[in-house]
Order: C-alpha cells, then structure tokens, then sequence
C-alpha cells in the first residue's frame, strides 16, 4: 500500500501556552497500559484539561469549544521533551491533529511524528505569537503549511517561512515516512534478496 504523499497540511489551529511540555503532560504514564494507540486521543493533556481533585474541566485550551475542531497544534519552545515515548504524537495524532508548529522540538518527539506522517516545523517565537494572536482573536483562521516550499501561511494574512529537517520534509512529500510501511510494500524484494543469501 502506496503511502501518502504529504505536501501540505490546512486546518483551524489551537495554540498550547509553555514552554518544555514534556510528554508526560501529553500523555500521562498511566494511560500506556494500551496494547494499540487506539483510543489514546481522548487522554491527550488529560492532567491539565482536567482537575485532579474535582474530575472538572480546566481552562485548558483543548477544553474551549471554539478550538473543537483545531487540527493544527502550535505550541513554544522544546516541545515533546522529556521520555521517548512515541504514545505523545500518537495521542495527539488520534485526538485529530494532523501538524504541528513550534519554537522548537525534542528531536525523538519530532521522529516519532514524522513516521505518523504529522509534520513538526519551527517558526521563531515572533511569528508563533502573531499566530497565536490570530487563531485566539479568530478561531476560524487558517492555518497552512506549504512543505514543498517551507512557508507557513493563515487566512488572515501571514506568510511565514518555515524550518524542518531536509531528511523529514523529503520523506514527506515524496509518501516515505513509515518505515514499517516500506518494509511491508517492499516484501517481494526482501524475499528475492534472501534468496541470494547462503546465510539464510
């Protein structure tokens, strides 16, 4: 099964407030006890879109209905640091969104995306502010990321130029960024180049 070639992503967006949101604010520890990723979107952020003590909604962004439908997540500086765990982008993956935009990420965080086919790029801290004025002002603001030409662009009239790793972007846009998927679409090849092999 050929995979998709991602050259753009477009959605509402939602800004997350902080800096070094790790991914046990992401996604917290106990709710990895899953055998598949299914179902981990209703957990994303759950310890701060929810009060411990109560069990009642916060003031989370997540939790305002004018961001019901965000499928951009911009965010600050080192985002998805802390543990390697690839149930953080899956999480977010299955809650529905489909890109991120950042100051910067933690590099594991950023490959675990990636194989998601959910680009990460970087904007400076400047122009994540001027977004996030934006969506807030208007939630019904567009935000698209151009990965073939590097350009963040909102219907309200940024245009922006965007960073991402060469290897990411490529892998993207040319339907590579699974690799257990190029293993699986390429088995016929495996299993010709075994057959030469005196080892196996």
């Amino acid at each position: 099964m050929a995979l998709e070639k991602i050259t753009s992503v477009s959605g509402r967006a939602v800004f997350i407030p902080g800096a070094d949101i790790d991914t046990d604010r992401i996604i917290p520890a106990r709710f990895m006890k899953c055998v598949t990723f299914d179902g981990l979107g209703e957990y994303a952020f759950y310890d701060v879109r929810y009060n411990p003590d109560t069990g009642e909604k916060t003031d989370h962004p997540l939790n305002d209905p004018r961001f019901d439908d965000a499928t951009v997540l911009i965010a600050g500086v080192n985002f998805g640091c802390g543990s390697s765990r690839e149930h953080a982008p899956q999480s977010l993956n299955k809650y529905g969104f489909k890109a991120v935009i950042a100051q910067s990420f933690a590099e594991i965080f950023f490959g675990n995306s990636t194989t998601l086919g959910m680009p990460c790029v970087t904007l400076s801290a400047d122009e994540i502010d001027q977004l996030k004025t934006a969506v807030e002002s208007d939630p019904s603001v567009e935000i698209s990321i151009d990965l073939e030409r590097s350009k963040v662009r909102s219907s309200a009239g940024h245009e922006f130029s965007c960073e991402i790793a060469d290897s990411a972007r490529d892998a993207l846009t040319a339907g590579r960024w699974d690799p257990i998927q190029e293993l699986l679409d390429s088995e016929s090849k495996i299993d010709a180049t075994a057959s030469t092999l005196p080892y196996v």
